[in-house]
């Protein structure tokens, strides 16, 4: 499955005064560590970024990219910052991401830029009405993105849909509502759509110790469900998805199976 590491976000104090800074050095240091830990592209998530969002996102993508050759995943509300940022893209590291076009109007043009710079793009399985209810009205809203998707231009193997994870903390319902959703997801299309999750969100808000063991748990169900790719730290998921291919069958038992 594909990881996008998810460490270079603003929310994160020492991400966020890097970036107030521009100071290379702890975004290049986290974005090699996520690369080395197994993952196949890099989030660079700058927030609304509604002041200077457009110099910050380029700033972004040609500093991780200096020092990883991985295509990263353009995460703002910002379209302008986007389209910035996919302007100074290397594809020769592969194809860049953005995050995310949703039901909502306002999230329309994103897939304008997916279609103009031939990106991917993550499809939010939320609209102007709120957060859905269940599994088949996030279903709904996915055949709504996607229909949509192929008007602009943008194949649909090149849409990734994200049923939402939320805080299991305050939404506990919304957590198998979800694993059933990426069940339902591919069910959609001939061959299956593809599906991503912000894994994280499942243990915001948990103890410190708890947090890794949610998100790999979680994570397993939704990998054994069929799930293409996690927002998540590197680390975690690849330890999760090695085990559950040896446990299925998929690869070869060794001892060593976590380093091969």
């Amino acid at each position: 499955m594909l990881v996008i590491g998810e460490k270079l976000s603003i929310i994160a104090k020492r991400v966020r005064e890097a970036m107030m800074k521009k100071d290379m050095g702890p975004i290049q240091e986290i974005a090699t560590n996520q690369w080395k830990q197994g993952a196949g592209m890099i989030d660079a998530n700058i927030g609304p970024a509604e002041d200077g969002g457009e110099e910050l996102m380029q700033w972004m993508v040609t500093t991780i990219q200096e020092v990883v050759p991985l295509p990263l995943c353009l995460d703002t509300t910002n379209a302008k910052a986007i389209e910035a940022g996919l302007k100074v893209h290397n594809n020769e590291w592969g194809r860049p991401l953005i995050n995310s076009t949703s039901n909502d109007p306002e999230r329309f043009p994103i897939l304008e830029l997916a279609a103009k710079y031939d990106s991917q793009v993550i499809g939010l399985t939320v609209g102007k009405g709120g957060l859905p209810a269940d599994a088949e009205e996030r279903a709904a809203i996915a055949a709504e993105i996607m229909a949509r998707a192929m008007e602009y231009g943008v194949p649909l193997e090149d849409l990734y849909l994200d049923p939402l994870v939320l805080q299991v903390a305050t939404s506990q319902d919304h957590a198998v509502k979800v694993i059933k959703t990426i069940r339902m997801f591919q069910e959609l299309n001939d061959p299956p759509m593809k599906t991503v999750v912000g894994l994280s969100n499942i243990s915001n808000g948990c103890p410190k110790l708890l947090r890794p063991i949610l998100n790999k748990y979680y994570l397993a169900l939704l990998i054994y469900e069929g799930l293409t790719a996690a927002i998540a730290d590197a680390h975690e998921v690849v330890e999760t998805a090695k085990t559950i291919d040896v446990i299925m069958g998929n690869t070869l038992y060794a001892h060593s199976y976590l380093e091969m």
